[in-house]
């Protein structure tokens, strides 16, 4: 009985890992997600044509530079005849094929966008934009891509098609997983004068979600605290980036650091850091710089330490329970997140448009920065107890290591009663004394 229970116990284990890393979850983004959707837009002697839509719906996380990477697996002998607004990686061996010759005939094809600019009649809405996808809460026109796929050799009917299995998305390196194909009700399509429907013959759709943990062991960003009140700079944690001692990095002031070809980017996406004592290839820095009487005032640096990669678009996202009172914010666009309806305690910030929307590479130039001026709530402000500080800070949709929460910087045990008086104010009181004295 016992061994039957401790095998019960290890399968059910197993089960909730197998479905934990299936389905990831965000906190912060509970519906967040990348849905993929096939609609069957007509039939072919020997197969169908389909639209393939790709809906970015997570609200800070985008698909960067060099882009998507589709694949799955065919349920039979199909082929890929044609594609416009993307192609496939590999053709694949169409050797059986003594007429036309098939775009691919890989029974496991990888699908990739085209690079912006291709000639019109390779062009489809939504394409060619190097596999660069945005975030919804961000760009939302931007956040979705398509393509479409002439398939042979598969059926001809709703019931003779079979659907692709094994879904994977690269986007652009590891961290999505995919769910299996679903039928769903056909979509509806209006015409450009909005006066008639149609719809896809067929349509189904297949959901992939991210975890931070599959795309890395190691933290991509790390967090650093300062403030007004205590000369303490709390510095990211040492080796937040789990990179070693041994890892290749290079000085920020030395000749390498400005020689040519040092921000190439290498296929495999190694980077090049500078030489920190975190290693982490981003630190967001946030001080909390003034107080006044009704609002008080905290200033984000991000800094790229990267050699090899900038960062496009990119978003940062901090949870803090004053963000419900901002008021202005500086040199950053902001939104709010409400992923618990009414809980107003988490918000996106990201770059002006053609001003700072791009984080260069590590340099005197790889850094953006804001401020952020928020309104006091009697009731919950305070500055002791690392209050002034964010709960969490997410880069680009992955979660950033904070300090230690024993190492935020304090309030002193004691500060005078009355503001101190100026000089002037000073010198005024003691002539008002003199005179006060000679009356007397």
């Amino acid at each position: 009985m016992e061994l039957q229970y401790r095998c019960s116990l290890l399968a059910l284990l197993l089960a909730v890992t197998c479905s934990s890393l299936a389905v990831a979850y965000d906190p912060l983004d509970p519906k967040g997600n990348i849905t993929i959707k096939w609609d069957v837009i007509s039939w072919t002697p020997d197969g169908y044509v389909a639209m393939v839509t790709m809906n970015n719906y997570q609200m800070y996380r985008q698909i960067m530079a060099p882009g998507w990477t589709l694949g799955w697996s065919w349920a039979k002998k199909e082929v890929i005849w044609s594609i416009v607004g993307a192609q496939a990686t590999e053709q694949g061996d169409c050797s059986k094929f003594k007429g036309g010759i098939p775009h691919s005939c890989k029974r496991t094809p990888a699908i990739v966008d085209l690079l912006p600019g291709v000639p019109y009649n390779q062009q489809i809405a939504n394409c060619c934009k190097a596999g660069v996808v945005s975030a919804y809460g961000q760009d939302p026109a931007g956040a979705l891509s398509s393509f479409q796929v002439s398939v042979g050799l598969a059926g001809t009917t709703n019931k003779t098609v079979k659907l692709p299995t094994n879904f994977t998305l690269a986007g652009p390196g590891p961290g999505y997983t995919c769910g299996p194909a679903t039928i769903v009700p056909s979509t509806v399509y209006l015409t450009p004068d909005r006066r008639r429907r149609t719809q896809a013959l067929m349509t189904w759709t297949v959901t992939c979600t991210y975890s931070q943990q599959l795309a890395s062991r190691y933290p991509t960003c790390c967090v650093s605290f300062s403030s007004f009140y205590n000369s303490t700079i709390v510095p990211c944690a040492n080796t937040s980036g789990g990179h070693s001692a041994g890892t290749e990095c290079i000085m920020g002031d030395s000749k390498r650091a400005l020689s040519a070809g040092v921000n190439t980017p290498r296929k495999d996406g190694a980077p090049l850091l500078q030489c920190t004592s975190h290693m982490c290839p981003i630190r967001v820095h946030w001080h909390v710089k003034l107080n006044y009487k009704d609002y008080w005032r905290a200033k984000i640096a991000i800094t790229n330490f990267n050699y090899r990669m900038n960062y496009t678009q990119w978003t940062l996202v901090a949870q803090h329970p004053n963000l419900n009172n901002v008021t202005e914010v500086f040199s950053f666009q902001y939104k709010p997140l409400l992923p618990y309806g009414n809980i107003n305690d988490t918000g996106m910030f990201y770059g002006l448009k053609f001003y700072n929307d791009l984080l260069m590479e590590a340099g005197p130039f790889g850094n953006v920065q804001s401020e952020v001026l928020m309104r006091k709530d009697d009731k919950t402000f305070t500055f002791s107890q690392g209050w002034a500080f964010p709960r969490k800070i997410y880069f680009n949709g992955d979660e950033c290591k904070m300090p230690p929460p024993d190492s935020y910087p304090y309030l002193p045990n004691s500060a005078p009663l009355a503001p101190p008086r100026s000089a002037g104010a000073a010198v005024a009181a003691s002539a008002f004394l003199v005179a006060l004295l000679l009356v007397a």
